[in-house]
């Protein structure tokens, strides 16, 4: 486990990094990036979202393009006030405190879910996803937006200790112990590196 696959670490990690959180994003996770990952969750404007880990709101933001019914929820009191000043919270669902692997959100609640740029920070991502799939409805899509491996060992020994990366495999991997059976795995990145991200689909099975 990553030095900031912690609860408690990754808080405190965040209450600094949110003040050029989105800055330091630009590089990893573009807006073209974000509106490949959108098009695959296929929402229209009546589903209602749930944005897990929404941080300070970008993906939040591409989402309203979409839908106004969003929840957006973050353990990042620091993150979440920069997501409140980017988004007009009374256009949408609302923001709220919550913990990915424990979302305090009734079964079934919301017709899809979104992730992205968070469950690298998750201590059990196969708890964050399984409860992702509790609170969307039979048949609906979850999104997870991860960080991919990087290329060389090197840079594999350097993130292996702070954060989780992962390829394809590990990806479906996670969402069948999750309880995913239809799934899919996209790869994506920037005009100056193809593979910054991967975009993980999968469908709540039906009852």
């Amino acid at each position: 486990m990553g030095v900031l696959e912690d609860k408690s670490r990754a808080r405190v990690f965040y209450k600094y990094l949110s003040k050029v959180y989105d800055q330091v994003n630009a590089f990893v996770f573009t807006e073209p990036m974000r509106e490949e990952a959108l098009e695959l969750l296929g929402i229209d404007e009546s589903d209602s979202v749930i944005d897990v880990g929404c941080g300070t709101g970008f993906g939040t933001e591409g989402l309203q393009t979409r839908t106004s019914d969003i929840l957006g929820l973050d353990q990042s009191p620091h993150q979440m006030a920069k997501a409140r000043d980017r988004l007009n919270e009374r256009e949408l669902l609302g923001f709220s405190m919550g913990d990915a692997e424990n979302l305090p959100i009734k079964t079934d609640a919301f017709d899809a879910a979104w992730s992205s740029g968070s469950i690298e920070y998750w201590p059990n991502p196969e708890q964050g996803l399984a409860e992702m799939r509790r609170v969307v409805k039979p048949g609906g899509p979850v999104v997870v937006v991860g960080p991919y491996y990087p290329d060389s060992w090197i840079g594999r020994r350097i993130v292996d200790a702070i954060m989780l990366f992962y390829d394809e495999a590990e990806a479906e991997e996670m969402f069948q112990a999750a309880g995913f059976e239809e799934t899919q795995h996209e790869v994506i990145g920037s005009k100056y590196k193809s593979n910054l991200a991967i975009v993980s689909i999968g469908v709540v099975p039906q009852d």
